[in-house]
């Protein structure tokens, strides 16, 4: 007798172990090189700066106001026109920080610049957001000199006529709304 015939299951062919997962990594490839062809060629949206998330600022609590005083702005004959609270500026840091970075300032708020004497003075808005009027106000706290609607970011030197000892920055067009004009006083207390 010869050889024996393998019976007929044994005869067909095994199924290969690899092809399924041969088969899963195509896909996988296939759709990875799917998305990225679609994400790459996709139009993205261009944003304006206005649009875009504001960073933090670099010292957030210093940008806030925070009232430390109040103020009344009085005519020549001294009966009241106006009040506002105020921040004070009565060291080298906060007076040369002052109101910039800050994004908003309330028409009842403002900062009152403080100095040991009265000489000539100057301010500048650089890197100043909002407008303001820039208020000069002598040794007997009498107004002498006033700049108006002030340009954001400018580096113009707004200058006091003559000797200042108090600077007081309020919002644009406070002193036309009020009729605060050189001649009339403030009258100030701090909470210390």
């Amino acid at each position: 007798m010869g050889k024996k015939r393998p019976k007929a299951e044994e005869a067909q062919p095994q199924p290969r172990k690899y092809a399924l997962n041969r088969f899963a990594v195509v896909v996988t490839i296939l759709i990875v090189a799917a998305v990225t062809i679609i994400v790459m060629t996709s139009p993205t949206k261009r944003t304006t700066p206005e649009e875009r998330p504001r960073e933090a600022s670099p010292l957030p609590s210093a940008y806030e106001f925070k009232k430390q005083g109040e103020l009344r702005f009085l005519d020549a004959q001294r009966k009241l026109v106006a009040a506002i609270d105020i921040e004070l500026a009565m060291d080298e840091q906060t007076r040369e920080l002052g109101l910039m970075y800050r994004e908003r300032l309330e028409e009842n708020q403002g900062m009152l610049f403080v100095f040991e004497t009265a000489v000539p003075r100057s301010f500048w808005m650089k890197n100043t957001i909002v407008p303001l009027d820039i208020i000069f106000v002598d040794a007997k706290n009498r107004i002498v000199t006033i700049h108006k609607y002030t340009k954001p970011y400018s580096e113009e030197s707004y200058s006091s006529a003559t000797p200042a000892q108090f600077v007081v920055e309020v919002s644009e067009g406070f002193t036309d709304k009020y009729q605060i004009k050189v001649g009339d006083f403030i009258d100030w207390r701090g909470f210390y």
